[in-house]
């Protein structure tokens, strides 16, 4: 895994510094994220399967993509440099929410990130990165969320949490994308 630096944040997003990546992690530090969820025209969900050598959670389904803005970078652009570098796509991206969490990893790791959430439409199929990712699939959100109550194990622990807030915040960008 390459060295990279992330931004540390308060609990207002404002920067306090920055730490690597892997330390960030072990210690729980805040900091800032970028999290993409792509909707194909139908309403359904691009979901990823993490590649199985990821330094956590490898092997889970997850949001389209996920990751952290370079210490320098707006989250919008690190929005769309993840897509492209994990899912080999473009999209218009519309900053949609933020969240903040704290969430065990199942080694040792903690994510503790203030996250910014982009949502976008591609009727574009994707071209994984196998560094990245090692599948995708779209799905309607009713059937994602009947799938994680069933077999939450199968999901990224992130993904589980913002899950229960992802269909109502979808129909407000559905319908700010059919007034606009």
């Amino acid at each position: 895994m390459v060295s990279t630096q992330v931004l540390l944040v308060d609990e207002y997003d404002r920067p306090t510094g920055q730490m690597e990546k892997l330390r960030a992690h072990r210690e729980g530090r805040l900091h800032r994220a970028v999290t993409v969820y792509i909707f194909n025209p139908h309403g359904e969900l691009l979901l990823q399967r993490r590649a199985e050598d990821k330094y956590h959670c490898g092997g889970l389904w997850s949001n389209t993509c996920c990751s952290h803005p370079l210490p320098h970078e707006q989250t919008s652009a690190a929005a769309h440099r993840r897509l492209f570098e994990e899912m080999g796509m473009d999209a218009t991206l519309t900053a949609v929410f933020n969240l903040q969490y704290r969430l065990p990893m199942p080694n040792q790791l903690i994510e503790h990130e203030y996250g910014h959430v982009f949502f976008g439409v591609s009727r574009r199929m994707p071209v994984i990165n196998p560094l990245e990712a090692m599948g995708w699939r779209y799905a309607s959100l009713t059937d994602i969320a009947d799938e994680a109550v069933r077999t939450p194990e199968n999901f990224t622990p992130w993904f589980r949490l913002t899950m229960s807030v992802i269909p109502r915040y979808y129909l407000a960008y559905r319908q700010l994308r059919q007034a606009g």
